[in-house]
């Protein structure tokens, strides 16, 4: 799944691209949330995320302000022991 782009119109009038990007990942528990969100609040590129542990594919979502890449996302998780991989169609 290619990651979508929009751009909207921030209250200082200026024109800003988000991305969301969308994961299949192992994380599967809430303890896994509660790393995963210690790493990924602490990025400023990262507008708001979530993830979906009903789903088999434990799909993270997260909208970035785009300067994130799919490949970013997918370091930053592998290099905190977790699984994660774009999610196709």
């Amino acid at each position: 799944m290619e990651a979508s782009s929009f751009i909207y119109l921030h209250k200082s009038r200026k024109a800003i691209t988000k991305n969301l990007l969308i994961f299949k990942t192992n994380i599967d528990t809430n303890n896994k949330v509660i790393v995963l969100s210690k790493i990924l609040n602490e990025g400023s590129s990262i507008i708001k995320w979530s993830i979906d542990n009903e789903d088999i594919d434990n799909v993270l979502r997260i909208e970035t302000d785009g300067c994130l890449t799919e490949r970013d996302i997918i370091t930053l998780t592998n290099k905190h022991g977790f699984f994660c991989e774009l999610l196709n169609d």
